[in-house]
């Protein structure tokens, strides 16, 4: 028997049996679940209803992410799964579905910010910034940083993971119907609270 999604099978809310008027149909029809792993990037295309494709990723190793408060989007290799709201077996066996937590190379967001403000970020405590060679800036140059610096502000929480080399994120896209594996890197309440239900479990 193939997967279907039809509910003509199941008991009416009052309890009662509802008769079978009819057997499955075509349209009705379900498929397994994509199970997208962390791995060499590997896409099979499934042809839909319509003809239209759904494109199902079975394995995934990076994708586009957006860090909201910078505007700033880059494509980064993703590490690990962390955290899944829904089931903690796809946690272990580390599948990649919508809304769950993952850790994310953090390299390209720091090189980002430190050329965009002129800063070094995810220094250690008790280290110094390292000795990079100083190109030479112009005024114009300066006077831009200097601009951009006023309204800065980097939320310690995000410093510490810089530091580290890894950012938590989201992912918000649907990896075994688009094929993709983009999210938001999180920050702020939506941060804390992933740490606390990390922390608890």
């Amino acid at each position: 028997m193939g997967i279907s999604r039809e509910g003509r099978h199941k008991r009416r809310e009052t309890g009662g049996r509802r008769s079978k008027y009819r057997k499955k149909r075509k349209f009705e029809m379900g498929r397994p679940a994509a199970m997208t792993k962390i791995g060499e990037k590997t896409i099979h295309t499934v042809r839909g209803r319509g003809g239209n494709l759904k494109f199902r990723a079975l394995r995934l190793d990076s994708g586009n992410f957006s860090w909201g408060t910078e505007v700033c989007t880059r494509k980064v290799r993703v590490l690990d799964v962390t955290y899944n709201a829904s089931n903690n077996e796809l946690v272990r066996t580390k599948t990649l579905v919508k809304g769950a937590i993952v850790v994310v190379d953090a390299h390209p967001f720091k090189e980002w910010y430190e050329s965009h403000y002129g800063v070094k970020i995810g220094i250690k405590k008790g280290q110094s910034a390292p000795e990079g060679e100083d190109v030479k800036k112009s005024a114009h140059v300066l006077k831009k940083l200097a601009a951009r610096q006023k309204g800065r502000s980097l939320e310690g929480v995000l410093d510490q993971q810089f530091s580290s080399g890894r950012l938590l994120a989201k992912i918000t896209s649907r990896p075994g119907q688009s094929g993709r594996c983009d999210g938001v890197i999180l920050e702020g309440p939506e941060l804390a609270f992933y740490q606390k239900m990390m922390a608890r479990k």
